[in-house]
């Protein structure tokens, strides 16, 4: 039999398990039902009625959080020469090419994000069985395969996330962090919602948002009136 601690007990003794919250009252109870001794991410579950193994009903796209992500994200930009200035001066964290490509064939991926150039990705492909499988390939659709590099980076720090449903039509995303205001919160969590929403493929049939969870990664998921995005 599972015991639970006493502040999990207290979680789940505010969290009724049989209500679908509106997005403003999941955003404040997130917060109360979160015990962690560190800075939790608040993630996002949404659950859609698309078959994502057709190319026609693929979900993928990128969003800007108004209030960032609360995280730091390391940038490494694989570029020539002359554009690693540019790079540098947009708050990049690592600028470079060959030296790069060398480290991550070697197994460095201390990185969060990857952005090139499109001049240069003969030499990125061949990292794509390193890059792919951790999320981290440069891709033109998330406009991380860009010769306006500067403002790639910059979008990067100011809180701009790609997200992809995966084989069970599912979104999952942090867009936050715990110790954010629940107004804040509330806005995140609103912005990447109506950008999914905005990608509902043609193609997609019947009901496109099946549920949605709002929760930290230490905390009960919490179910959310679909109406009250959609409002």
């Amino acid at each position: 039999m599972t015991k639970f601690t006493k502040n999990k007990k207290e979680a789940l003794a505010k969290l009724d398990r049989s209500k679908e919250y509106s997005l403003t009252e999941a955003a404040s109870l997130v917060k109360e039902i979160t015990f962690a001794k560190f800075d939790a991410s608040v993630d996002v579950d949404v659950r859609l009625g698309v078959d994502p193994r057709k190319a026609n009903q693929m979900v993928r796209g990128v969003v800007t959080l108004p209030h960032g992500t609360g995280k730091d994200k390391k940038v490494l930009v694989l570029c020539t020469p002359d554009k690693e200035d540019e790079a540098k001066n947009a708050g990049a964290d690592y600028v470079g090419l060959d030296e790069y490509v060398d480290k991550i064939k070697g197994g460095w991926t201390d990185i969060d994000v990857v952005i090139t150039m499109p001049t240069v990705m003969a030499k990125v492909g061949q990292l794509g069985r390193i890059l792919g499988p951790r999320g981290l390939m440069p891709n033109p659709k998330t406009g991380t395969v860009t010769m306006d590099l500067a403002n790639a980076v910059k979008e990067v720090k100011a809180g701009k996330i790609d997200f992809k449903v995966d084989k069970f039509g599912i979104i999952h995303s942090s867009i936050g962090k715990i110790s954010f205001s629940a107004e804040k919160i509330e806005n995140n969590f609103r912005e990447f919602m109506q950008t999914i929403i905005k990608l509902k493929p043609v193609s997609a049939k019947g009901t496109y948002m099946k549920s949605v969870y709002l929760s930290s990664s230490m905390s009960p998921g919490i179910s959310i009136d679909i109406k009250s995005i959609e409002g």
